[in-house]
Parts: structure tokens; C-alpha cells; sequence
């Protein structure tokens, strides 16, 4: 998909930057940033996306490590999109993944009718945020309008395919336990797991999506775990080196052998 943007700032105005959060927990600080939107008229009804947010951070925590979190939600605000960027001095425990606290907040709402436009937005800040000269600008920022014109250097004109910021072979993983114990709860769960499962699928392309809806088809599992070299899916040692890539890594791998997802089993059981 083309798109036209391509600043981050073509999404984002001063008036969507809270440069001091008040908040002093994750929900509490995703409402003050939809609170931004609303005023702002980006969004007509904060209570559904709010609730979609947490649900997602239920799922996984949208913290990604120094310092950042990138809490989102694919609902239908009317617009493309929907931007509001929070500073928290002190820092706001988001479940990050290095445990820090987080002092930048990147709230995104984005139509769902709109493929790929997921993927090309976090590509971009993908590429600043792995920056620490970058971050460093952020968190160092001394206003309001500072934190702004540093976010706003965020170009867009990435390709879809560089999202590695997005832990795509946990939510694979997750998505597979979900789907497993769609089979065995009864009823009156089916909803309430389906909703978990469609959140996740929100954000894989059709591709990935494509060959797990097969593998699972066929093997009743689609993921496995690698553990000491070897792929638990077949018990065949993985590449030189797949290991300890799979561990430090974000990104998809396949298995050469049985041709199932990988992924680290210290991942697996985080």
C-alpha cells in the first residue's frame, strides 16, 4: 500500500503531545493520551478503544524496552489515524520487557480498513527508536514544542517488511495456545478466546496467518520451541547458529526440517 505521509509528523500536532503525564500507572496513562484524542476530536468514544488497548496489553505488553511502550488498537476512529505522544518524568511501569520503567508513550489508533498501514507506521519507528542517540533526544527533551520537533524527524518511507520491532513469533506462539485451548474449553469461553486470538491475527500479515492456519491444520500445532539447538517440533538440531539468532531476535524463523515456526523456549515460557 502507498502512502502519502511521510514525517511523522503528518500524523502527529503539538496539541497531541502530553509533554508531563500525570499518571502514574499504564491504564491510567493510556485514558489521559485518549483523553488528548478526544478533545482533539480524533475519536468520538474512548471507552471501546480503551478497553481494546488493555486487552492487547493483557495479551503482551506494548513496552518495548528503554524507556519506550507503544500501546495501539486497530478500531474505526473515522480517520487513517489517530497519534498522541506522553512523557512521564519518572517513568510508568508498562510489564516492560527489561523491566524499566517507561518515559515515552506512543499511542496509536488506526482504521482497520486500511491494510499495512500497521506495519509501515511501526516500521519507521522502529528505525528511530533502536537509535539511543535518538532516545536520548526524547527523554532530554526540555518542553513541550522540543519533544515535539525530535518525534517529528520520524520518517515514514520504510518498507513494510522492516517491523522487527514487533515481537511477531511470540504473538505466533500466543496465538497457537489460544487456538489449542479453543478445542477443549466449552462455550461459554469460545467467545472471550476468539476475542484474544482475532487481536492478535490484527497484526500478522495474511501471509504468516496463511501458513499457521495450515500447519496447524495439518499438525495441530504450528509453533515450536528451539531448546539447546534442536527444533522440540521435530527433534532435528536447527542451523548453526538459528539458536542463539532465534533468542536475540524479534523475527521469524522456519524450521528447515518440518517447516514450523521457531522460537526460543526461554521466549516461550517469558
Amino acid at each position: 500500500m502507498e502512502l502519502k505521509a511521510s514525517h511523522f509528523s503528518d500524523f502527529l500536532k503539538p496539541a497531541q503531545v502530553v509533554y508531563n503525564l500525570k499518571s502514574k500507572d499504564k491504564i491510567q496513562a493510556i485514558e489521559e493520551l485518549l483523553d488528548v484524542l478526544i478533545k482533539q476530536k480524533l475519536i468520538k468514544n474512548k471507552k471501546p478503544i480503551l478497553t481494546r488497548i488493555i486487552d492487547r496489553e493483557r495479551l503482551e505488553s506494548t513496552a518495548i524496552g528503554h524507556g519506550v511502550a507503544l500501546p495501539h488498537a486497530r478500531v474505526d476512529t473515522g480517520q487513517d489515524i489517530a497519534v498522541v505522544v506522553g512523557k512521564s518524568a519518572k517513568g510508568i511501569d508498562f510489564d516492560s520487557i527489561d523491566k524499566k520503567n517507561v518515559h515515552i508513550i506512543i499511542l496509536i489508533v488506526w482504521n482497520p480498513s486500511i491494510p499495512g498501514l500497521f506495519n509501515h507506521l511501526f516500521a519507521g519507528l522502529a528505525q528511530f527508536l533502536r537509535n539511543s542517540g535518538f532516545r536520548k533526544r526524547l527523554f532530554e527533551a526540555k518542553n513541550k514544542t522540543e519533544l515535539f520537533n525530535v518525534i517529528s524527524e520520524i520518517r515514514l518511507s520504510l518498507p513494510v517488511q522492516d517491523d522487527k520491532i514487533i515481537s511477531r513469533a511470540s504473538l505466533l506462539w500466543k496465538l497457537q495456545e489460544i487456538e489449542i485451548q479453543k478445542r477443549k474449553a466449552p462455550k461459554v469461553k469460545q467467545k472471550e478466546l476468539q476475542k484474544k486470538a482475532d487481536l492478535i491475527r490484527q497484526e500478522l500479515d495474511v501471509a504468516l496467518l496463511d501458513r499457521f492456519d495450515r500447519l496447524m491444520e495439518r499438525y495441530g500445532f504450528a509453533v515450536a520451541e528451539v531448546d539447546d539447538g534442536a527444533c522440540l517440533g521435530c527433534f532435528i538440531n536447527v542451523a548453526t547458529g538459528m539458536g542463539s539468532a532465534i533468542e536475540g531476535s524479534n523475527d521469524i524463523y522456519v524450521c528447515e526440517n518440518c517447516g514450523k515456526f521457531l522460537i526460543s523456549k526461554k521466549k516461550a515460557h517469558n
